[in-house]
């Protein structure tokens, strides 16, 4: 079962840029043709989110990299969704492995970050993905499910929910899943939302993939029938490669 969703292209800049490549990188993105019929998100650093929403043009949207598990306060060096929402963003990632593995962020937190930014109108791109050990042992599937486990046991809707499968080993290591390692982790997300949430989340639910994506392996990813799109690291700090992998929906719609 295929999903009905929009082609997604998500971009992550993590922890990079200086003022003056945000303004080159944006210039190259307002610059690019892109394809009509794919949502398009960027992701900067929270110092740059007010740079870049006033200079992006209105094609793409921002979203950020994280925020805080509840309204605002007294919590040092968080952000809130309501900070977010007021700087323009319409996304957050949530549960990338680097806030798992290199954090110390679990499941259950990550559910409840979910819950609370939907409650407050964001999208979010939910993070998940096995390390190189679990894929070895054969628990890729086990620790997917749990990762989507703690997000559908917290969260009060799928509506504005992205799925974004990235397998640990493949994040910035230029090891990239083969399309057939990764169309068959999508499926068995799909049927694992199928069987646990509904057949209709199932279908409309996007499930993206990352994973050391760029613009040579983009088209060939992008004809699997469950690879609704992908969030992607480097290669979306270098504006033509990106337009490349977002312009991939043209494989998407040949292999369709």
């Amino acid at each position: 079962m295929a999903g009905t969703g929009t082609f997604f292209v998500g971009g992550n800049w993590k922890c990079n840029g200086t003022k003056e490549s945000i303004t080159k990188l944006v210039s190259d993105l307002n610059n690019a043709k892109l394809e009509s019929d794919v949502d398009v998100v960027v992701a900067p650093p929270f110092v740059y989110i007010d740079q870049v929403k006033s200079s992006l043009n209105g094609r793409i949207e921002i979203a950020a990299q994280n925020s805080w598990v509840s309204k605002g306060g007294a919590f040092t060096g968080e952000i809130s969704v309501e900070q977010l929402k007021d700087t323009g963003c319409k996304w957050v990632i949530l549960g990338h492995s680097e806030r798992r593995h290199v954090i110390g962020e679990d499941n259950q937190f990550i559910g409840k970050k979910a819950a609370y930014a939907l409650g407050q109108g964001l999208g979010v791109i939910a993070c998940i993905g096995e390390l190189l050990e679990e894929r070895e042992a054969g628990k890729t599937f086990d620790v997917c499910y749990q990762q989507l486990k703690a997000f559908a046991d917290a969260v009060p809707s799928w509506d504005n929910i992205v799925i974004a499968y990235e397998p640990v080993w493949a994040i910035g290591t230029g090891v990239v899943a083969t399309p057939v390692q990764a169309q068959e982790v999508h499926v068995a997300v799909r049927d694992w939302l199928k069987n646990n949430v509904s057949a209709e989340v199932a279908s409309k639910t996007r499930i993206i993939y990352g994973g050391s994506v760029n613009g040579g392996n983009c088209a060939e990813l992008a004809k699997q029938e469950d690879i609704d799109g992908f969030l992607v690291g480097g290669a979306s700090l270098k504006g033509p490669e990106f337009a490349t992998i977002v312009n991939s929906v043209t494989t998407k719609k040949v292999a369709a």
